[in-house]
């Protein structure tokens, strides 16, 4: 059986379209779903527990993705394993193509995630400038990270639960996993919501900015080996000329989060989530 765990903090506005598309082309006896909802003061408990047996509700009173997780991972029944955030779409044909390959020991593949769909429409110009250079680094096409799914084998699983509790959990699961260890599957997709003004886009880099300077702090610089540097940009401008624009945006970005994250950096503040409401809206 498959196990997902839906980590959830005041996700009421959009977890009933996850658990909606899981549960329409799936069967009982194939999936367990344990939604774990972490300090919530809104309606996410009761939308997912309105989606009917299927879906077991955990309530904890601390907001901690971190703890959330492996709370989920105390009531979860089997593997392979997803740990799926609560405003992404994934199907229930997505969670089986994920857990295939995590099926056959053989093939050396301990973790999974689904190709990303980022739907830019009603997003400020500057964010969809922002993605069309995004998308095309190498690293976030390879990486298992920034997706919001993450599939595991139990051997797979033995070697994340290991990790420390991080803010960017999803890239120190990915740095966890050999290329040959991990593989990005393109019959299944995630639909990812993108920040729909430059403010929340700001923020979401921030973040980013943030939470891959505690991964830097704790495995060392060559470790975080998402961050993208002037080689990317150039080599993607040398490929497409077109994205100039795109690319100045992307740079201008990357440079206001940089500069905004110093504080936090400086005084190891990695538990302040500047959370982006934008990308929840139905």
């Amino acid at each position: 059986m498959t196990s997902i765990v839906i980590p959830a903090h005041n996700e009421a506005r959009v977890i009933g379209r996850l658990l909606d598309a899981l549960l329409a082309d799936s069967a009982e006896e194939d999936t367990d779903i344990v939604v774990v909802c972490n300090g919530c003061t809104d309606d996410t408990a009761r939308v997912a527990a309105g989606r009917g047996p299927r879906v077991r509700v955990v309530e904890i009173p601390v907001p901690s993705k971190h703890t959330a997780l492996r709370t989920g991972d105390d009531h979860a029944r089997g593997f392979p394993r997803l740990y799926v955030d609560a405003d992404v779409v994934l199907t229930g044909a997505g969670v089986r193509a994920l857990a295939e390959p995590l099926a056959d020991a053989a093939s050396g593949v301990l973790a999974t995630a689904p190709v990303r769909r980022v739907p830019l429409a009603g997003c400020a110009w500057r964010v969809r400038a922002y993605y069309r250079v995004w998308q095309r680094l190498p690293a976030v096409r390879e990486g298992l990270f920034g997706r919001g799914v993450i599939a595991v084998s139990a051997a797979g699983h033995a070697r994340i639960a290991a990790l420390p509790p991080l803010m960017a959990d999803d890239l120190a699961a990915s740095l966890a996993f050999a290329p040959g260890e991990k593989r990005v599957v393109g019959a299944a997709e995630v639909v990812v919501q993108p920040p729909r003004t430059w403010r929340d886009l700001i923020n979401r880099r921030v973040r980013a900015a943030v939470s891959t300077a505690q991964v830097e702090q704790r495995q060392g610089p060559e470790g975080a080996s998402a961050r993208t540097g002037v080689s990317d940009l150039t080599a993607l401008l040398r490929a497409r000329p077109g994205l100039f624009a795109s690319v100045a945006v992307f740079a201008a970005v990357a440079v206001v989060a940089r500069r905004r994250a110093a504080r936090a950096i400086r005084e190891r503040d990695f538990d302040t989530w500047l959370r982006d409401d934008s990308s929840r809206q139905n």
